[in-house]
């Protein structure tokens, strides 16, 4: 345990860095570029100091009423608070503490559908439940529903998203049933940065249907844009630690007061009796601290990272050849989030880039929890893009601590390594896949 704290130690100094400020790295990162944001946030220092705390000193049990108990269940309760505030939530209590992303889309769902069951064996519905989503989830989402499928337990309907990765509101309310139990949508997309119109999307679904309960899964927006959960109408959302500087394995689920979500895990009384297990607390005060920081950042980071994705874009469009670059996603700025390039470069294939550049710069060729070969993603294929573009296509994201000399050496060593493709296959930007 020594070694682990001198470790944590050692990080937490400093304890506070500017946006743009460059993080200490360890030794075997070497000099590698990271722009790898979406798949994960580093821990902000400020974030590991406030955590550290309860490794060393905080150990009790939040759920005891001794004084090792109490200075954790404070810590759980700021930690609540923090998240409500940065979300607008009416109430901290509905903050559902959670252990990762995954767990709380699995939770809104499973949960909608054990209400609906118990309806129905209660003489209710009959049919079938149905869910409506959008063809271009994190797995979590579709991986889920398409398991609740194969179990008979559910129908769902993917609405297909246009050229630019958004949803129409109007066609996810068309595809509302009579049965319709859910609507699940995320707010926006991890790989090309679409951000959907969620407000729009609660709207048109309570006109057809005012008892369908809407949740968005917001893990790529949290610490990014203004997240109001208010003015957005939604029942529930998933946002998630790591994604905003906050460590993995921790998470939460915001349910409307309006809404009475069954326990997916059953045990002690923890969060409420809403979900069992002993809280996390260091992971807590961590989520805690990322939560404040985001709420009080928000505005210069997000100028931040739109200024380093903005000039990473024009660096690679300048210095790669006329006609061999298209940037995915929204046109539109205010509906893209501020820190992805989805830019794919024709001739080139992504994955064989990012092998030969694996030790000077960490990017993904597709969002992180796909599948790492060559092939075209999902997303990418719902929104028609060109293949000779796609197989070639990079998600390049910026954030709190990438510096001007990242983005500039990380533009020349893909220019590098585009032109040695071009040479080595003879395609000159022409391949196509």
């Amino acid at each position: 345990m020594l070694p682990l704290l001198r470790t944590i130690q050692r990080w937490v100094q400093p304890n506070s860095l500017a946006i743009g400020d460059p993080l200490p790295r360890a030794p075997e990162h070497g000099d590698c570029i990271y722009l790898d944001y979406q798949a994960t946030t580093p821990v902000w220092p400020e974030v590991a100091a406030a955590a550290e705390p309860y490794l060393r000193l905080h150990w009790g049990n939040p759920s005891s009423g001794h004084a090792f108990g109490r200075p954790c269940a404070a810590a759980v309760s700021t930690a609540r608070t923090e998240i409500a505030a940065l979300i607008n939530a009416e109430s901290a209590d509905e903050v559902l503490f959670v252990g990762c992303g995954s767990e709380a889309d699995n939770h809104a769902i499973i949960g909608t559908l054990e209400m609906a069951e118990a309806q129905r064996d209660n003489g209710g519905a009959t049919s079938l439940p149905h869910v409506v989503t959008s063809n271009i989830e994190h797995p979590a989402i579709e991986k889920c529903l398409t398991a609740l499928k194969a179990a008979g337990r559910l129908e769902f309907t993917a609405v297909p998203v246009d050229s630019e990765g958004r949803l129409s509101a109007e066609a996810v309310a068309t595809a509302v049933r009579p049965e319709t139990i859910l609507v699940t949508v995320m707010h926006s997309n991890n790989e090309v940065g679409s951000v959907q119109p969620i407000a729009e999307i609660v709207a048109a679904v309570r006109r057809v249907a005012p008892h369908v309960p809407v949740h968005t899964d917001a893990a790529q927006s949290i610490g990014k844009v203004a997240i109001d959960v208010q003015q957005l109408g939604v029942s529930m959302l998933t946002l998630v630690g790591h994604k905003f500087g906050a460590p993995k394995g921790v998470a939460a689920l915001y349910v409307s007061r309006n809404l009475t979500l069954p326990s997916l895990l059953h045990g002690g009384g923890q969060e409420g009796g809403r979900r069992a297990g002993t809280e996390c607390v260091v992971l807590l005060a961590a989520l805690g601290e990322a939560a404040r920081i985001a709420r009080e950042e928000a505005a210069p980071l997000q100028a931040h990272m739109r200024m380093t994705r903005d000039r990473l874009a024009a660096r690679l469009i300048d210095g790669l050849p006329p006609g061999t670059t298209r940037v995915n996603g929204p046109k539109d700025d205010a509906h893209r989030l501020p820190n992805t390039l989805s830019l794919g470069i024709r001739g080139v294939r992504s994955s064989v880039l990012l092998s030969h550049l694996s030790e000077k710069l960490a990017a993904s060729a597709g969002a992180a929890c796909h599948s790492s070969h060559a092939s075209i993603s999902s997303v990418l294929v719902a929104m028609a893009v060109p293949p000779e573009f796609g197989v070639g296509t990079l998600r390049l994201s910026t954030g709190r601590h990438t510096t001007l000399h990242d983005v500039d050496t990380a533009a020349h060593l893909i220019i590098a390594e585009a032109t040695r493709q071009w040479a080595e296959t003879g395609t000159s930007g022409n391949f196509k896949a």
